[in-house]
Parts: structure tokens; C-alpha cells; sequence
């Protein structure tokens, strides 16, 4: 029972901050499970079938509280889909941490003109308009998303999220509810595409279950936040968890020094807090 207790409220963290973010399941959920003494290759198998029911607890909410682009969400999950597939099939042996820190490195880039953005270029009259992605525009992005959510253990939300908020006068309610709703779809494919590789054996049907079951709860809780909080402030939340994230990321791979990972994250957090008290502060005084 304590064993059941524990991994629900993993996933339930994992899909609170997922479906508020627009990113970052699969990272927490997997780094809990981990922490957890679950080992890499049936904490990943386990993460990615929970996710397919996590999804579309939360991709319905987000439609139900009005936080959806349809048009961008159809566009995505067909090259998202053959990316993830494709990445879970045939790619999973590609030495993806070589790559990793070159992403991160992009995203964390990315992360900061999110954040610059929506707390000096925040446009309100952008709140309802169309993503209105162009078809090549899509299908590279589903393409590389998939790929990535496949093959480095997690990327759909981190690469889709950044890219679409670094658009002028995309709200980043529709983006988060955007991004987590197409996501079921890729879920799905590289799903398929784990259990072809690597077959049943290696997924924990306990962990699956429970993972499940606080995702399906924190779900709707998600898109009631992503509906209730204003898009300048969401827009910064997520900029510097792009950027907390991305940081951590890099960290790791260049094996820096305990003392200096915690000036680096201190850092990032009293900046991040900053600009969070000053977006709210700013806005206040302009509304």
C-alpha cells in the first residue's frame, strides 16, 4: 500500500507539472523512478505506457477548459508520431548522450528569450490568436520532437514548448495545451515502437498502473491552472523551467563540481523568482 501511495504521487507531481508546463513527464516521473532504485530500461518502457493514458486524461482537459489549437494539434501528431516510432524501433542504440548537450544547449538559449520575452514583450492582443504553423514547419518539428521523446528518454514537451512560445503573440495557454494534447498520439507510437524492440517483458505493470492513476487525477487540476493563470506569467514559469532544466542537463554532462552546481542552480533560482515577482509587479501596475 505505501509502495502504491508513493508511485501514484510520483505520477501525479510528474502530470501536475507536465500539464501545467507543457513539459517535463517523462523527465520527472523517470528521474523519480530512478531515485527509486527502478532500473533505466523499465523506468523508461514504464514511463512511456503510462504516459499514452496520462495524455489523454490531459489532452481532454485542455480541451475541455478551451486551452487547445486543434489545427496545430492535427498538423504535429502525424511526424511526431513517425519520429517517435521511428526513434523507439530503429535508434534507440544511437549515442544519444552525444547529442544531448548540443539540444540543451539550443533549448537553454531558447529558455531565456522565452523568459526576456514574456516579461518586457508579452503582447495581450495575441492571447486567442492561431499558432498557424506552416506544413514544413510542422513536419520538421514533429520529425525532431518525436525523435527526440524516443531516443534521449523525454523531448516532445522540451523542444515543442520553447519553440512555439518563442513566437510573437502565441498565447502560452494554447501552446501548453497544444503540445500536451498532440503528445498522446506520440506516446503512443513510441509505445509501439518500445514494445516491438524490447517486448512486454520489461515493463512493470505496478509502476504502469500507479503512475497512471496520479496522472489521470492531476490532470484536470493541470488545465484548470493553465485556464485560471495569466499567459505572462505562465510564459515566464515556463522560460525558467526551460532553463533550470536545461542547466541541470548540461551539468551533468560536463561532470562540473557539487560546489559549483549549487552556485549555478542558487542562481538560477533567485533570478527566476525575480522575474517571476517582477512580471507580476510589472502587470499589476500596467493592468
Amino acid at each position: 500500500m505505501k509502495k502504491l501511495i508513493i508511485f501514484a504521487f510520483i505520477g501525479f507531481i510528474a502530470q501536475l507539472i507536465d500539464g501545467s508546463l507543457g513539459m517535463a513527464y517523462g523527465v520527472t516521473s523517470t528521474s523519480l523512478l530512478l531515485a527509486f532504485g527502478v532500473t533505466p530500461v523499465v523506468a523508461s518502457s514504464s514511463v512511456h505506457l503510462a504516459e499514452v493514458v496520462t495524455t489523454a486524461a490531459s489532452g481532454i482537459s485542455h480541451i475541455k477548459f478551451g486551452n487547445v489549437d486543434r489545427r496545430t494539434v492535427f498538423k504535429l501528431i502525424i511526424p511526431g508520431s513517425i519520429g517517435a516510432f521511428a526513434g523507439a524501433c530503429f535508434l534507440s542504440n544511437l549515442p544519444g548522450e552525444i547529442i544531448k548537450p548540443y539540444i540543451s544547449l539550443f533549448l537553454l538559449f531558447l529558455g531565456g528569450y522565452v523568459l526576456f520575452r514574456f516579461m518586457f514583450k508579452f503582447n495581450y492582443t495575441g492571447e486567442d490568436r492561431s499558432i498557424s504553423l506552416s506544413h514544413t514547419q510542422s513536419i520538421s518539428l514533429g520529425l525532431v520532437a518525436g525523435f527526440a521523446d524516443a531516443t534521449g528518454g523525454g523531448g516532445w514537451g522540451p523542444i515543442t514548448t520553447p519553440i512555439l512560445l518563442s513566437r510573437n503573440g502565441i498565447s502560452a495557454r494554447k501552446v501548453i495545451g497544444t503540445v500536451d494534447t498532440s503528445e498522446f498520439a506520440v506516446s503512443v507510437s513510441a509505445t509501439l515502437g518500445f514494445l516491438i524492440s524490447i517486448g512486454w517483458d520489461e515493463v512493470d505493470w505496478f509502476w504502469v498502473v500507479t503512475l497512471m492513476l496520479g496522472g489521470v487525477i492531476a490532470a484536470p487540476i493541470a488545465a484548470w491552472l493553465v485556464r485560471k493563470l495569466p499567459s505572462y506569467l505562465l510564459g515566464v514559469i515556463v522560460g525558467g523551467f526551460i532553463i533550470l532544466t536545461n542547466v541541470h542537463a548540461l551539468v551533468n554532462a560536463f561532470s562540473i563540481m557539487k560546489v559549483w552546481m549549487i552556485i549555478i542552480y542558487s542562481l538560477i533560482l533567485i533570478c527566476w523568482t525575480s522575474a517571476i515577482i517582477y512580471t507580476v509587479r510589472n502587470n499589476k501596475r500596467t493592468s
